[in-house]
């Protein structure tokens, strides 16, 4: 009996000295472990500071952080295992391992990734702009790692994937300062086109947020199959364009109503046999 305790006291013993002896390592990686992270948020926070005041569009700025955090704390985790004398080749080995699986596991998502870096550095379109591309249009409200948020104008949020966003053609509304708004406006083949003409010139000279230069533009454009067509081109600032697409659409029509100009549209004459 007195040998079974000696031997199992023996081993306690054992066992609590490499504890105690290794304790000394474990609470130096502990420190590193802890010191790290509070050095990778004021690192976080300095970057955070250092993208605000840079020119870079606002909505890259999580995911710049996002990408800076995931980088640091991987850091902070492999200087704490090498601390407890871990094999870094090993861990190294892991690491590789672990993000081939991750990728083979995530494909779709590592490519929404890199359209991320995709937008990010080409910037077609920044927060704020108006754009249309995979069939959605909207006003861009975020870019983060894996999609880009969109509000249409009748307030629904659309997310689209980075990858399909980046492979996919963008109409940026936004990227210029002035557009132009070209109104086909088709009246009766009996209708004086010059008079027509020259009211709709009238009126763009009217509209304050049109554009002088270039000056407006009205013509005969066709010949369609309910009227001769006038096309108007008006240039406007981009941020101005529906409002002046409303008041110069309702003011054509009341000067046209004024003059007994018929803006004609497609009819079906039925005659009784």
């Amino acid at each position: 009996m007195t040998n079974i305790f000696n031997q199992v006291s023996g081993t306690f013993m054992g066992i609590w000295a490499r504890i105690t002896g290794f304790m000394p390592t474990l609470l130096f990686a502990l420190a590193i472990f802890i010191a790290g992270i509070i050095v990778a948020n004021l690192m976080l926070k300095a970057s955070k500071k250092g993208l605000e005041k840079s020119k870079l569009d606002a909505s890259a700025h999580g995911f710049l952080l996002a990408i800076i955090k995931v980088a640091l704390y991987l850091v902070v985790i492999v200087s704490a295992l090498s601390s407890l004398g871990a094999d870094l080749s090993s861990v190294v080995t892991i690491i590789g391992a672990a993000g081939l699986a991750v990728g083979l596991a995530l494909q779709n998502s590592l490519s929404n990734v890199a359209g991320g870096f995709i937008i990010l550095f080409t910037k077609p379109f920044k927060k704020g702009d108006y754009i249309d591309s995979c069939g959605v249009s909207g006003l861009v409200e975020e870019i983060s790692i894996l999609s880009t948020t969109l509000k249409t104008l009748d307030n629904k949020v659309v997310r689209i994937p980075n990858g399909m966003l980046s492979s996919s053609t963008i109409v940026n509304y936004n990227d210029e300062p002035l557009r132009r708004l070209d109104v086909e406006i088709p009246i009766a083949y009996d209708a004086d086109y010059k008079k027509a003409e020259k009211i709709i010139l009238d009126v763009a000279a009217r509209m304050e947020c049109a554009e002088k230069d270039p000056a407006p533009f009205a013509r005969v454009t066709a010949f369609g199959p309910n009227g001769v067509v006038i096309t108007a081109k008006i240039w406007v600032k981009e941020n101005l364009y529906w409002d002046l697409n409303s008041d110069f659409l309702e003011a054509v029509k009341d000067e046209f109503d004024k003059e007994k100009i018929q803006i004609t549209y497609s009819q079906i004459i039925v005659h009784k046999a």
